[in-house]
């Protein structure tokens, strides 16, 4: 079994490093000193500005198919990209991209949305979660209504990302109550300006996501987005395709952070020798590498997975599961290394800590991944062992 990168593999993540390396990485000082002000760390014309210098590097649209200019990566190439970005906290990601589910848009729907966003000219944000649907998104209490031409949606959104920034929403309502939700829910594309609001939620990470308050908002029937009553299939593929971007990007960060605990073991002194000659500093080094590699090969098969055509939700539970604890213990290990300037603000090692707990609760909560491994393998979905064949 060859597990060797191909030489374009090998290029594109090579050429994806140099340019965080030389033109994001720069950046993060000023972002830490914003942040620490309270103010966004990156504004919405640096982040354009960036990645149109990161276009002329070749990278745009990682995953956009190439009749939208976009590159069509295959999963696991993404998923080397992808890690590579978790190196650095600068909240930069390549231009080029849409939500996965906006592909399922008609013509008109594409030109209006899909389009502009590929091409940074509108932002959107995915809609899903309430204050009572979190990791159980059959139970959504928002309504939408017919009313003779148009939906009027009612309810609330939370702990939803860009919903600050977001010109418009892909939505996920109730559309008949007397159906279970995963037939009774439909997707729409509900622009800021058709009147819902949107509120910051304080959390214990930077930036933060939204509440989102839909007041009898009217939305055109031309804005369903799919078909009616497929909301809750488009918005369950929107969640699939983070459980191995997700990890990625924690194998990036587990990648950046251990390097700062190995370099600070070799130069600090205690008792008159350095942190790397004590065996309990060694060892979670040691630990900490085991967790790494092998949370990376789950993370790889899973994108395989997708690669092959293969039904990839039970590998990506794995990889979604095992790297967000990986990179939670990893970075915990490396504040430990570093003692009480780990614990600072002088380091950003407390930043990724925060950061990194986000991990094991979004887009499928820890206890829902183990609920999907469990589920597939006591009802015969698959075999132990049976999704490596």
């Amino acid at each position: 079994m060859d597990f060797s990168l191909t030489d374009e593999q090998q290029a594109i993540r090579e050429t994806a490093r140099a340019f965080i390396t030389r033109e994001v990485m720069p950046l993060e000082d000023e972002v830490l000193r914003r942040e620490r002000r309270g103010e966004p760390g990156f504004t919405r014309d640096e982040l354009r500005t960036l990645q149109q210098k990161a276009k002329t590097f070749g990278f745009w649209g990682l995953g956009t198919p190439e009749e939208y200019g976009g590159m069509a990566l295959p999963a696991v190439t993404q998923s080397l990209v992808w890690t590579e970005l978790g190196r650095t906290f600068v909240p930069f990601r390549f231009g080029g991209e849409a939500d996965n589910i906006l592909y399922y848009a008609n013509e008109e729907q594409k030109r209006e949305y899909l389009i502009p966003t590929i091409a940074g000219d509108r932002i959107s944000c995915f809609a899903i979660t309430e204050p009572g649907a979190g990791s159980d998104p059959s139970a959504i209490r928002m309504t939408a209504r017919r009313d003779g031409e148009d939906w009027v949606l009612s309810g609330e959104k939370t702990f939803i990302t860009n919903g600050n920034d977001a010109d418009f929403a892909i939505v996920v309502a109730r559309t008949d109550r007397d159906k279970k939700a995963h037939e009774g829910s439909t997707a729409f594309l509900v622009d800021r300006s058709m009147g819902w609001k949107s509120e910051f939620i304080q959390t214990m990470g930077e930036g933060g996501p939204a509440s989102l308050v839909f007041e009898d908002v009217r939305v055109p029937a031309r804005n369903v987005l799919g078909e009616v009553g497929q909301g809750f299939t488009l918005g369950m593929q929107w969640i699939g395709r983070g459980r191995y971007i997700i990890p990625s990007g924690a194998l990036g960060i587990a990648e950046r952070t251990l390097q700062m605990a190995i370099d600070h073991a070799r130069s600090r002194v205690t008792f008159g020798k350095p942190l790397s000659e004590r065996q309990a500093i060694q060892w979670m080094i040691a630990d900490a590498e085991v967790e790494l590699e092998a949370a990376r090969w789950l993370v790889l098969h899973a994108a395989w997975t997708v690669d092959q055509g293969r039904d990839p939700r039970h590998a990506s539970s794995i990889a979604k599961l095992y790297g967000a604890n990986m990179v939670n213990d990893v970075v915990d290990k490396v504040l430990q290394i570093h003692g009480g300037m780990g614990y600072t603000r002088e380091l950003p090692i407390e930043r990724w800590y925060r950061q990194v707990r986000l991990l094991r609760i979004y887009e499928g909560s820890d206890e829902m991944q183990r609920l999907i491994i469990s589920r597939d393998l006591l009802r015969g979905y698959t075999s132990v062992g049976g999704h490596l064949a």
